[in-house]
């Protein structure tokens, strides 16, 4: 799922100098950042975290007739059908995170996706009457997971599962994993600049140990800075609707959609998430989107490990109204 840009890091001059390790997968650029000299196997370690994502790619992707979520989405219709565990573990997860928000969050939408154009990203606006057709296939709870062995069953036809909401941020995990395994403990990892994984912290001339600072792009002008936030050991997810929208009939229509009402969401341009992983973070920013602020604030109200940023449109072109939940302000500076 594409999203609003968050630009790591920040030109600082103090800071030392950084080795990038990038690839392209999952439809944008990931990479690996690195302090220079620190780790002498580190870029090749971080080559190996990249393998990885390419590897969840063709396991997770919609877009690959031979994934094993697109083989599931084919042959899961009254038939429980076995999975890879780490994948079952992440619908387990997916489906936890669903129940909490109260079906904010749920990946079990790819036939509303296909109805409202967004798979093949070009949008389209539906009749009424294909979103009531739609709907009853739709939804986590016709998802049934089992485990010993794992297995999962939809009890609704033509229901699909899609993981482009989470599934950046679960390889981000998956390849921190591999990296940490390695004591590489002070790196940057970013999918498409929107779903972000900092551990540790960079190197700086004054040895520093702030954590990584990342720039919040505005939602619909990738040149212009909102603010700067500081992360360590933490994931971040932003989602908004200022890359994958359409227009009919005058109004705009962006591509998250609320799993509940079948429509687009509305009222916001992004809301970016900082959560212990990077998991998390991207799902919680789907869900934040959809639920709004005040639904999102009560969930944050007992999760003192969770934080938002909220970025709202004004009438007047280009300009900007920021809410913020549970954010610290060392953490986050507006400019």
């Amino acid at each position: 799922m594409e999203k609003p840009n968050t630009q790591p890091p920040t030109n600082v001059t103090e800071r030392s100098f950084l080795v990038q390790v990038s690839r392209r997968v999952m439809a944008c650029e990931f990479q690996v950042l690195l302090n220079a000299d620190q780790y002498s196997r580190g870029p090749d370690l971080a080559i190996d975290a990249l393998n990885l994502t390419e590897l969840l790619e063709s396991q997770l992707s919609v877009y690959r007739n031979d994934s094993e979520i697109s083989q599931l989405n084919q042959s899961a219709f009254n038939n429980f059908i076995n999975v890879d565990s780490s994948l079952f573990a992440l619908l387990q997860l997916a489906i936890t995170i669903s129940a909490e928000t109260e079906g904010a969050f749920d990946i079990a939408t790819g036939a509303l996706t296909n109805v409202w154009g967004f798979r093949d990203r070009v949008g389209r606006f539906p009749h009424e009457q294909e979103i009531l057709d739609v709907l009853p296939h739709v939804g986590f709870h016709h998802v049934t997971l089992k485990d010993n062995p794992c297995r999962v069953r939809f009890d609704r036809q033509h229901l699909q599962l899609n993981l482009g909401s989470i599934g950046k941020g679960y390889a981000l995990d998956r390849g921190a994993s591999a990296l940490r395994e390695e004591s590489i403990n002070d790196f940057l990892f970013h999918g498409g600049h929107s779903s972000i994984l900092a551990v540790g912290a960079r190197a700086t001339s004054t040895n520093s140990q702030d954590g990584w600072r990342v720039s919040l792009s505005h939602p619909l002008r990738n040149d212009i800075q909102l603010g700067e936030i500081v992360l360590r050991d933490q994931g971040l997810g932003t989602a908004g609707s200022g890359n994958q929208f359409f227009h009919h009939r005058g109004k705009r229509y962006g591509h998250i959609l609320d799993p509940r009402t079948g429509r687009p969401t509305e009222g916001l341009l992004s809301v970016t998430v900082i959560a212990p992983n990077a998991t998390l973070a991207d799902a919680l920013a789907t869900a934040f989107f959809v639920m709004g602020i005040e639904a999102a604030s009560d969930y944050c109200s007992s999760r003192n490990e969770l934080s938002a940023i909220f970025v709202f449109p004004e009438k007047r072109a280009q300009t900007t109204r920021i809410q913020t939940i549970n954010l610290d302000e060392n953490q986050w500076s507006a400019i």
